[in-house]
């Protein structure tokens, strides 16, 4: 990366401004991103150019495949994660995929870096029993022991993720039919089916609790704070945790739990791996796998205990 003048080097960094702008519109408007990871995207799209700025660099056609190796190599260095190197590194490629197409590059610099492979962490998972243990907790005399219920049959029985579970609007409730309709990442719509122990309590809750709290702002959202609010994400991983511990269960817990023991216990009984990656809304059937290596230990188990030689 050569040296250039300073007025030329402000230049340059409006034109990465300019192109950084439009890239973020474009993983919005036509990606469907959500602005949350376009927000991690371009914070790390502006660590890239700092680091190619102070390397003498005005502009993203300066970098050639070693720059950015050098980039990722001081990364490491610094102790940063694989798991958030290769997140960078993504922002970084997409964003050359963009302007190789927009300023016709000759050459795009990310084409011959491969991402490293990461020993992907197998999900923490209770047992069914454990599951029910939580489930049991609220106090279902109570509105917010029934709304507590309610919420947490729903992410036991489809797997929704905590944020599409509060974003969950009362349309998107199919009584007859027996399923929900949720918007997962990437904006994109899936059907589920909720079992008829979810439904029950979702019915008891909007009857019996949700219209008496609903007040003139008529939120479209299901669940509601006792002031007629939408929750938060972190409202309801409280109470799941707070739950767990009052079920006695002392197993690492998550916002994902639920949702892992929902694919695991499916996979345990039987269901296909492709109807589950549809419910849980994985883009890639590899994401989904990841649960069969859940269900082989739970089968080792199963053979270790019951099989008269095992």
């Amino acid at each position: 990366m050569s040296e250039r003048v300073h007025g030329q080097q402000e230049t340059h960094a409006s034109l990465f401004d300019i192109d950084l702008a439009e890239y973020c519109e474009v993983l919005v408007m036509e990606k469907g991103f959500s602005q949350h990871t376009v927000v991690g995207y371009r914070r790390d799209l502006i660590q890239f150019f700092t680091y190619v700025q102070m390397r003498g660099g005005t502009d993203v056609a300066d970098v050639d495949m070693y720059g950015i190796l050098g980039f990722l190599r001081e990364l490491k260095e610094k102790g940063m994660a694989q798991r958030t190197i290769n997140r960078k590194l993504s922002a970084i490629r997409g964003f050359f995929r963009y302007l190789a197409q927009k300023r016709d590059f000759q050459v795009n610099p990310t084409e011959e870096i491969r991402t490293p492979r990461l020993n992907q962490p197998l999900p923490h998972v209770i047992s069914l029993k454990e599951v029910e243990q939580i489930l049991d907790q609220p106090d279902t005399g109570t509105p917010k022991g029934i709304r507590d219920r309610a919420m947490l049959e729903l992410l036991y029985a489809t797997g929704i993720r905590v944020s599409e579970l509060v974003k969950l609007p009362l349309q998107g409730i199919f009584w007859n039919e027996g399923f929900i309709r949720v918007l997962g990442k990437g904006s994109k719509e899936r059907l589920i089916p909720t079992g008829k122990q979810a439904l029950s309590w979702l019915q008891t809750y909007c009857d019996e609790v949700r219209k008496k709290v609903v007040g003139s702002e008529q939120w479209e959202e299901v669940f509601l704070s006792r002031l007629g609010r939408p929750l938060s994400r972190q409202s309801v991983w409280k109470m799941i945790k707070w739950y767990a511990l009052r079920g006695n269960i002392r197993k690492k817990i998550s916002p994902h739990t639920l949702r892992h023991c929902f694919a695991t216990h499916l996979l345990e009984r039987g269901a296909d791996l492709r109807s589950v990656q549809m419910m849980l809304g994985h883009a890639d059937i590899s994401t989904t796998q990841i649960y069969t290596h859940l269900t082989k230990e739970h089968l080792i188990k199963v053979h270790k205990a019951f099989h008269p030689r095992g």
